[in-house]
């Protein structure tokens, strides 16, 4: 085989743009206008404000990345050159018409005034092959900001006069706020700390499911602390080039360090710092992933929170994270954010319906108690959506019943007006939903049924009953888990025992009922054949004081014994539906009268038969 040669012209090309570019850049240098200095003092946006304010600014430059200009400072009777970084400021422009200050503004790396006399001397064309064989040397083509900017931080800096957010806008996480109270008192009075010789984490990671308010609270550390904000996703590290990770964890920690007191915040922390035990399992390894995350352990061995900069991450997956990173000296607290219990949903929508206008009479304790797991997210998008619901029927403002509407089409989706049942289906789906009813006001769950309806809702559901629990609960004893399993299992038994036939609408009942005595019987040791065995396919373990998976093997004897103890807890608990709803036999046929009549049965009215239906047996 012969190896491929490159031909003359594309030699002689490539040196001629490289000598020509070197030219350009040498012109740019040598025919500067306003020179530099070689030591500017550095400044924060802050002080900058200020200095504007005090109308003590000159002939400030303004560039995508840096304002620079001269400053009269105290008290230095000549002007000083000063340069800080750039922020995302939609006011800045109107401050300085406000305070008088004359500024321009220029190209990055100051090629706006030479650019256009330099074309002239340089033929189109020749730019543009110079161009071609740059990217292909460096590989970034299609890059928006060229190969220069490769290796820079994406992270978007908040200064603190951008910063809104304060703890007073984060509801249902009091437990949280309170943690993260001192690193807000560290930032803003580091010399109380110093006293005693106590120093604040480094590092400190935000634990919880999605949609908790994570992030929000992040925000709401800066904007309590007043400090610059470095906010950042983890994925945005990782590229396809190995190295680019490695050198933008660099230069974030770097910007930081310039502009202390600040905090850094990297979101999704996962995406970025995911176990490379685990990435040798699936696929092999990532050496960019693998020289990123071994970036920034460096950066946080070699920084000191006494400098001011605290990192803050967040991730909804800890137990797939790298134990390097977790160990002490890195990511020192951990902080759960975990979904709101009544009270914290109570706050929190308190916290959005300040934002609409509401009924006076409006009862968000109801709706706290309806909203059993719902998180921040969930519950900001049910006030929004309550909101579109007013707006839609043109009310004055949003009452309980907009409330309501907005509830019911966030759990169980939009009602489908346009499908219609014939009357074999309705007649199907009133026995069904009844089923459940009968089973669940029978047995006396530690719910209430809210509603039961036949109009359809949704992708696929045809009927629905919706129930509130009258608690939070954080345990479910072996009885409740039995009842939970028979409520489910009363449709299936309806239809079986009105209609002697079955449907297809029991799927969903079918497969959460499943999954229920599975867990029983796997993770929650419920069998007495099996005993207080664990025999879940993955759990999570404590491995040198991580959680990590590992898959946990058993004999297909032990396999067949688990499939033995789920059929016969669904059996058990099928039987227990069977039991009463043939008792309860009267109240279902009256609340199908019902419901083919009204569509729906509300829980008064569902409260109301019940107790006829007692007084009669």
């Amino acid at each position: 085989m012969h190896s491929k040669k490159t031909k003359p012209d594309e030699l002689s090309t490539g040196k001629l743009s490289v000598f020509l570019v070197f030219l350009m850049m040498l012109f740019l240098v040598l025919s500067e206008w306003n020179i530099k200095p070689i030591n500017p003092l550095i400044l924060r946006y802050s002080e900058l404000l200020n200095l504007a304010e005090q109308r003590r600014l000159t002939q400030l430059r303004i560039d995508q990345d840096w304002i620079e200009g001269d400053a009269l400072m105290i008290p230095y009777r000549e002007p000083q050159s000063f340069r800080t970084s750039r922020v995302e400021d939609t006011q800045l422009i109107d401050r300085l018409h406000r305070s008088q200050v004359s500024f321009q503004g220029v190209s990055s790396h100051g090629l706006k005034g030479l650019f256009h006399a330099l074309v002239w001397f340089f033929p189109i064309a020749l730019l543009m092959s110079f161009w071609v064989f740059l990217s292909r040397r460096v590989g970034t083509q299609g890059h928006p900001k060229g190969f220069m900017s490769l290796t820079q931080s994406k992270a978007r800096l908040y200064s603190e006069t951008d910063l809104m957010t304060r703890f007073s806008d984060v509801a249902g996480v009091e437990e949280a706020k309170e943690e993260l109270k001192d690193i807000v008192k560290f930032l803003r009075h580091p010399h109380q700390y110093s006293i005693l010789g106590a120093k604040m984490p480094k590092g400190i990671l935000l634990v919880g499911p999605p949609g908790t308010g994570k992030t929000l609270l992040a925000k709401a550390v800066a904007g309590e602390a007043r400090v610059p904000f470095f906010s950042i996703n983890g994925s945005e590290f990782v590229e396809m080039f190995v190295g680019l990770g490695a050198a933008r964890v660099r230069d974030l920690f770097a910007h930081a360090r310039e502009s202390a007191p600040a905090i850094v915040f990297i979101d999704e922390l996962d995406a970025l710092g995911k176990s490379r035990a685990l990435s040798m399992t699936s696929g092999g390894p990532h050496e960019e992933k693998e020289q990123t995350l071994n970036q920034l352990l460096a950066e946080l061995d070699g920084f000191d929170s006494s400098d001011g900069v605290i990192l803050l991450a967040a991730t909804n997956r800890p137990e797939i994270l790298d134990p390097a990173l977790l160990r002490a000296g890195r990511f020192d607290r951990r902080i759960l954010v975990d979904r709101p219990d009544r009270k914290g949903r109570q706050d929190i929508l308190g916290v959005h319906l300040r934002k609409v206008k509401t009924s006076s009479s409006i009862d968000i304790t109801g709706i706290a108690a309806m909203t059993t797991g719902f998180s921040g997210a969930d519950l900001a998008n049910l006030v929004n959506e309550a909101t579109l619901e007013a707006t839609r029927r043109n009310a004055p403002f949003v009452e309980d019943s907009h409330l309501m509407v907005a509830f019911e089409r966030v759990v169980a989706g939009v009602e489908r007006k346009t499908r219609i049942l014939s009357m074999k289906e309705r007649t199907t789906v009133a026995y069904h939903e009844m089923g459940h009813a009968t089973v669940a006001l029978a047995l006396g769950q530690n719910e209430v049924i809210h509603k039961v309806s036949i109009i359809p809702r949704g992708l696929g559901s045809l009927g629905y009953t919706m129930s509130r629990p009258t608690e939070d609960l954080y345990l479910m004893g072996k009885k409740d888990l039995e009842t939970k399993l028979a409520v489910a299992l009363g449709g299936r038994v309806a239809e079986e025992i009105f209609l002697t036939d079955i449907s297809t609408g029991a799927r969903d009942d079918l497969e959460k009922a499943t999954e229920i005595a599975k867990t029983m019987v796997t993770l929650y040791g419920m069998s007495k054949d099996l005993g207080v065995g664990v025999y879940s396919e993955y759990s999570d373990s404590m491995l040198g004081g991580h959680s990590s998976l590992r898959k946990l093997d058993y004999s297909e004897t032990t396999a067949r014994e688990i499939d033995l103890a789920v059929r016969q807890i669904l059996c058990n608990a099928l039987s227990r539906a069977e039991g009463v709803i043939r008792v309860h036999s009267h109240l279902v046929e009256e609340g199908v009268t019902l419901l083919m009549k009204d569509e729906i049965i509300g829980e008064k009215d569902l409260i109301k038969l019940w107790k006829e239906h007692k007084s009669k047996t």
